[in-house]
């Protein structure tokens, strides 16, 4: 297979410009091939096994298959996750809930070490960020898939980071009190109406428990787990929610009924409402 085979071949599911950053992609951290040995023609000087092996991620790759899939991989706040289809593909915008929840860990006045809950924590890249990002930090993250929980403890391990993972359902969560400096999220919040404008790389292959909550209910996890926050969290103590970018101010105005206290929400990367942040108000002293 040539190079120019291959970019043809991937523009039956990319755009040209797309192709062409796939197929360095694979290329790059499949075979360890540079932009210079693609143009002098190394694409083709490659072994019987790795060309057989390029012709499989290539027909996975034309299946919709995402490209972080066929690799096995995808960089996440310059680090290297391992992925697969039990978990989300990391997204860059989600870098900034994990840049917001450092910001807070380091506003924190409590004293010792910083407890920091990641509800869904699908890879681990949230968990993992901010165990390894926050000076002190004691972290858990919860998930309700039991193959999520083995993905992400993989990649805790490898990255040397410490994170205590609990097989968990959001909807159900415990009688906490008082037990979390920071709760972050990224939970479900696409709503099925939305999924005819999905790509099919996203609806064929990403788990639909990761991505999708009822039309009727979109806000579903965002009410759970706030009500779980206005009591787990210590008082003073900050829940960081990434949400759905035509949903961001409805969030942010549930989590302000349900008690939690100086809302705000802050755009993304790419300058879209992503996220809702409040804090658990002071608890009032008795006269």
């Amino acid at each position: 297979m040539t190079y120019n085979n291959l970019c043809k071949r991937l523009t039956a599911v990319y755009d040209r410009g797309e192709a062409v950053a796939v197929a360095r992609m694979v290329l790059e951290r499949a075979f360890g091939l540079s932009l210079t040995d693609i143009c002098c023609g190394k694409v083709t000087q490659l072994s019987a096994d790795e060309s057989q092996r390029l012709e499989e991620m290539t027909r996975r790759l034309c299946s919709s298959e995402p490209v972080q899939y066929v690799l096995g991989e995808a960089v996440f706040g310059g680090r290297t996750y391992h992925v697969d289809g039990s978990v989300l593909i990391p997204r860059p915008e989600t870098e900034g809930l994990c840049a917001l929840a450092v910001e807070a860990a380091a506003a924190t006045t409590t004293g010792g070490r910083v407890r920091i809950l990641d509800i869904g924590t699908g890879s681990g890249c949230i968990a993992t960020t901010l165990a390894l990002d926050v000076p002190g930090s004691d972290v858990t993250a919860w998930d309700i898939s039991p193959e999520a929980i083995a993905t992400a403890t993989g990649n805790t391990q490898r990255l040397g980071a410490t994170v205590r993972f609990v097989l968990q359902d959001a909807l159900h969560a415990p009688a906490d009190d008082s037990l979390w400096d920071i709760i972050v999220s990224n939970p479900p919040y696409i709503r099925h109406a939305e999924s005819r404008d999905m790509h099919p790389n996203v609806l064929r292959h990403e788990p639909h428990g990761a991505l999708f909550v009822p039309d009727d209910d979109p806000q579903l996890f965002y009410r759970a787990i706030t009500s779980y926050a206005i009591h787990a969290l210590r008082p003073g103590g900050r829940l960081l929610f990434e949400t759905n970018t035509a949903l961001t101010d409805a969030t942010a105005r549930l989590m302000s009924d349900l008690g939690m206290g100086h809302v705000s929400v802050a755009d993304d990367c790419f300058g879209k409402p992503r996220f809702a942040c409040g804090t658990r108000i002071q608890a009032l002293t008795a006269t």
